[in-house]
């Protein structure tokens, strides 16, 4: 029996952090530079149902029963089973690798998912759509953020850019809108690494407790982040993608304000503005992680270079290539 191999990219949002989590407009972008991998083989030596989950880069190796029902890759694999209705698989492995850095804003969680669950189905003989793909990696970020957008495993799945706008309970919007849309003009991101870990759970439960504790403010702050999204849409359906570096600004501005920043994203964002950048932010769930900087394709590689000097343990310059058909 032939292996399944599936993979799946990394993102970024690029405007509307944790606002999205209040019903405002966020936009997310793949990241095709770095990528999760699931491969899956049958085990012809196996008992019936024994599934064998390999993650080397996390160090593990084990036997789906072995592991906690909450342990985000055997919740993923126990997930596409039950959407299947499959009780009895045969025996096999499950092998994923990323490289995508971990807990830094860039979906590793969701793509690993993702992955794992298009390689998983393939190799049940029933590849699952995009919508249930999605669905199911949606489930699993609930482990690993608590309270999730879903806007991470909906550019993953869909590899496209997204404009999402989450439904709250007890809202004007009764279901999530999940929007791809056409990018006329392509552009360059620098995206920086500030090395720190920081769990999207944690920051997300600080602006809650904040935005309960004075809900008037941060109301504020989520309208002006969801305006700046969707003229952020505007203009990159319009060809204007060069403009998208004021509002960038603006909205790390208020991230800063949201106290989601930190020292280490601060610095690299005036690093790569101060070496030419049109602007720059952090990027996701803030307190480390990641930072985006937009370029000129020609000053990439120079802006890159400042932010490593800089403290950024990790570039990535990636192009979000024109999607108009």
């Amino acid at each position: 029996m032939p292996s399944f191999t599936a993979t799946a990219p990394g993102k970024v949002i690029l405007f509307g952090e944790h606002a999205v989590v209040y019903g405002r407009p966020a936009i997310a972008v793949p990241v095709v530079d770095v990528r999760a991998r699931a491969i899956v083989r049958a085990d012809p030596r196996g008992k019936p149902g024994c599934i064998q989950v390999q993650a080397p880069d996390i160090y593990l190796e084990s036997n789906l029963e072995a592991l906690s029902p909450d342990q985000p890759l055997a919740r993923v694999i126990q997930s596409t089973l039950t959407t299947l209705g499959i009780t009895h698989p045969s025996a096999c492995t499950v092998r994923v690798t990323s490289t995508i850095p971990v807990a830094a804003g860039l979906g590793s969680g969701a793509a690993v998912s993702v992955a794992i669950v298009r390689a998983f189905s393939a190799f049940l003989g029933h590849p699952l759509p995009d919508e249930e793909v999605s669905q199911i990696a949606y489930e699993v970020e609930k482990l690993h953020h608590g309270t999730p957008s879903g806007i991470d495993n909906t550019v993953i799945t869909y590899t496209r850019p997204v404009y999402f706008v989450r439904a709250i309970p007890g809202g004007n919007r009764t279901a999530s809108l999940i929007e791809t849309f056409p990018i006329r003009q392509p552009f360059t991101l620098v995206i920086g690494d500030t090395g720190v870990s920081s769990p999207t759970s944690i920051a997300v439960g600080d602006v809650r407790q904040a935005w309960q504790a004075d809900p008037a403010r941060y109301e504020r702050l989520f309208d002006a982040i969801g305006t700046i999204a969707g003229k952020a849409r505007l203009l990159m359906e319009s060809g204007g993608s060069n403009s998208l570096g004021a509002l960038m600004d603006e909205n790390h501005s208020l991230l800063c304000e949201m106290g989601v920043s930190s020292p280490e994203l601060d610095r690299l964002v005036e690093t790569a503005r101060s070496s030419g950048a049109l602007g720059a932010k952090l990027s996701g769930s803030g307190r480390g992680g990641n930072m985006i900087a937009l370029a000129d394709e020609e000053k990439a590689e120079a802006i890159s270079q400042a932010l490593r000097s800089s403290g950024a343990t990790r570039t990535i310059v990636t192009t979000i290539k024109s999607s108009m058909p």
